[in-house]
């Protein structure tokens, strides 16, 4: 594969293998995962071509997720600690999770006691899921988060799904509901959170059920939005499988088009009925 200017006019990405010659050195610099040989850049990974100005890089398909401040992720609980918890967010090492940046039940606005570090288990414990922000990194690099916002806090009523991180695309919003009644939580580290849709969601913090944040008790859910549930994380599942970027539009889209079809949600993972969502949405794309 030689790489001209041409070709980065379009908006598919291009995919490229280790050892495979993207272009000329002499008209282009290298960048991550890519190397020169014999006058040629050359790429070291399995990735998408990338370009800024005469700068080629190719990022991987298969890598650990990068955070930034502001970013929205969801994560496990692997071991409390005192005054804080280590997170699992799918990069390089586990994120830190502070005491003093959760909030209290019922919306308490106070300073972290003691009492409350020997309460610590009844927030969060281990193998709990939560979405938080990342707000701050530590002289290690490992991530500091935090869940001071109603938005973010303990997981309920779902399920996760993991894609490759590349594949979550910076959003105006990661919290999506779909008139299914499933919600949609899309972490920029690659886990996606579906889950049967709040019922206060449309309230704002006012409509905020504050002592149920930390519950351990899932709610009833219905036969319907069981399966409209494993509908949504099927078409994740198999737009993964595929390599397409997930954005809000799609899966509303791609989720439709399994309506307009009447088909099971476990046929979604068969090669045929995938293939065929698939490439429904690039031409409607």
């Amino acid at each position: 594969m030689d790489v001209d200017d041409d070709d980065f006019s379009g908006s598919e990405p291009r995919l490229t293998c280790p050892g495979e010659t993207i272009t000329s050195s002499q008209a282009f610099m290298r960048g991550h995962g890519t190397y020169v040989d014999k006058e040629d850049v050359i790429a070291s990974v399995v990735g998408t071509v990338e370009r800024v100005n005469k700068l080629v890089t190719v990022r991987a398909i298969r890598t650990r997720y990068n955070p930034e401040v502001g970013d929205l992720v969801v994560g496990r609980i692997t071991e409390v600690q005192p005054r804080r918890w280590k997170v699992d967010a799918n990069s390089r090492q586990d994120a830190i999770l502070m005491l003093s940046s959760v909030n209290l039940p019922g919306g308490v606005q106070r300073r972290k006691l003691e009492s409350d570090e020997l309460q610590m288990r009844n927030f969060f414990e281990e193998g709990d899921l939560l979405v938080a922000e990342v707000q701050a990194f530590f002289s290690d690099g490992a991530m500091s988060l935090h869940t001071r916002s109603l938005k973010y806090g303990k997981l309920r009523n779902g399920q996760l799904v993991t894609v490759p991180p590349i594949l979550v695309r910076r959003l105006k919003s990661h919290f999506i509901s779909l008139p299914c009644g499933v919600d949609l939580i899309l972490g920029l580290n690659g886990y996606i959170w579906v889950s049967k849709q709040a019922k206060d969601s449309d309230q704002g913090e006012e409509g905020f059920d504050a002592e149920a944040v930390y519950s351990n008790q899932n709610d009833d859910i219905d036969n319907a939005t069981r399966a409209a549930i494993s509908g949504v994380s099927n078409i994740i599942r198999v737009f993964a499988d595929h390599f397409v970027p997930l954005t809000d539009t799609l899966l509303l889209e791609a989720y439709e088009w399994v309506i307009e079809q009447e088909g099971d949600a476990k046929r979604l993972l068969l090669g045929d009925t995938g293939d065929a969502l698939v490439a429904a949405m690039s031409l409607r794309c």
